[in-house]
């Protein structure tokens, strides 16, 4: 069974809408309990996990840079680990803008194209199409559920809805 690459596009686009919905709903609370900005990016679940910043950071991240190799484009660069609310909201808004000039064409026939990523001490070589339905968009989705599970930890009103924020 073929997969159209292009279609992840879409997908990752809605899910950044997601993440800019999900961060803003934690913004609401941040607010109303007191908790300046900046200290709810460093929110966590448990001790020993990344922070809600970083979880925003790897879904902007996976969103653009994955959907660039998938398109045989350049790859953007990363966006700064440490950005603060709004400058976070502002990678989402050129990550959805990036995503936006991507063509159907780019990715035709290039899920087959063998990729090699280095993942820390372990370099896989895997078709694009592999990279991009196995790798990059559970990576995404992984990094999206923390951020919502994170900030509903918190006291965020935040239901199954709002994982849908982006559209269906």
């Amino acid at each position: 069974m073929g997969v159209n690459l292009f279609t992840f596009v879409d997908m990752y686009s809605k899910g950044l809408t997601t993440l800019s919905h999900v961060l803003d709903k934690g913004a609401q609370l941040a607010k109303s309990k007191g908790v300046s900005e900046a200290d709810m990016l460093e929110w966590r679940l448990v001790d020993d996990m990344n922070p809600l910043r970083f979880q925003a950071f790897v879904c902007i991240n996976f969103a653009k840079r994955w959907s660039a190799r998938a398109a045989g484009v350049e790859v953007p660069a990363e966006i700064a680990p440490d950005l603060d609310y709004a400058g976070l909201k502002a990678a989402i808004d050129e990550a959805k803008a990036f995503l936006a000039t991507l063509k159907a064409e780019q990715f035709a026939g290039r899920e087959d194209v063998a990729h090699t990523e280095n993942l820390g001490g372990l370099e896989p070589t895997l078709p694009l199409g592999q990279w991009l339905t196995g790798f990059a968009t559970t990576n995404f989705y992984f990094h999206l559920s923390m951020a919502y599970a994170i900030l509903r930890h918190r006291g965020a009103e935040l239901g199954k809805r709002d994982l849908f924020a982006g559209g269906l």
